[in-house]
């Protein structure tokens, strides 16, 4: 977090949140960060001081650039009610503080970096996701779990941690999430490379080899 510049708010350093959440946080490029200019508008994550409970995702109208430094105005007006920050105030801010950008003249904007993302849904152990437990068992089975209205589909995939020394009714009381496939690959990616695998996978860590073997169902 950086210090604030004025009294009453911090923005917010994006770029650790990014590093722990690859798979589900995206910033833009550089290239994109450098091509800012006055008129666009840019979001930017305020924390408001005494801390709130909920940080805020506010867009700035850009004025002035040098080099890296750049100041504008706030295009929306804050829901914390007791922000020290308001409609049409000045705010200074450093390119990297950026997480999304509306382009004065979309037409000219510069082409964003091709990225994959993983926003399919699956059904993971919360051991998983919570770090407590490596990924060890990968199972993708007809998608049945998506519901009418949904803006994902559910991919098939059944995600399983570690088993170690836990018994089978350990195993089978664990706690399981209807999640993004990135939400899973921002704790262990080692399957990366399986995620397009065919209906009807299954397969099995080699916690020595680090491969995922096929196994019988």
């Amino acid at each position: 977090m950086e210090t604030p510049d004025t009294p009453g708010y911090a923005l917010m350093d994006p770029r650790e949140r990014a590093a722990e959440a690859p798979y589900t946080f995206f910033l833009p490029s550089s290239v994109e960060l450098a091509a800012i200019s006055p008129g666009d508008l840019v979001k930017l994550i305020f924390e408001h001081a005494p801390p709130s409970e909920n940080i805020e995702r506010m867009w700035v109208t850009v004025e002035e650039v040098q080099g890296e430094a750049l100041q504008g105005k706030l295009a929306n007006e804050p829901y914390e009610e007791a922000s020290s920050v308001h409609l049409g105030d000045s705010v200074a801010f450093e390119r990297y503080q950026v997480v999304d950008i509306i382009w004065r003249d979309p037409a000219g904007k510069p082409q964003p970096e091709e990225r994959r993302e993983f926003w399919d849904r699956c059904l993971v152990d919360a051991c998983v996701l919570d770090g407590s437990e490596p990924v060890e068992y990968l199972c993708r089975e007809e998608p049945n779990m998506g519901r009418e209205g949904d803006s994902f589909p559910d991919s098939g995939w059944r995600i399983r941690g570690r088993f170690g020394d836990a018994s089978d009714e350990e195993v089978q009381a664990r706690k399981a999430q209807y999640v993004a496939l990135g939400a899973v690959l921002n704790a262990d990616d080692s399957w990366l490379h399986l995620i397009d695998a065919p209906i009807g996978s299954r397969l099995m860590r080699d916690f020595e080899s680090g491969d995922y073997v096929e196994v019988e169902e």
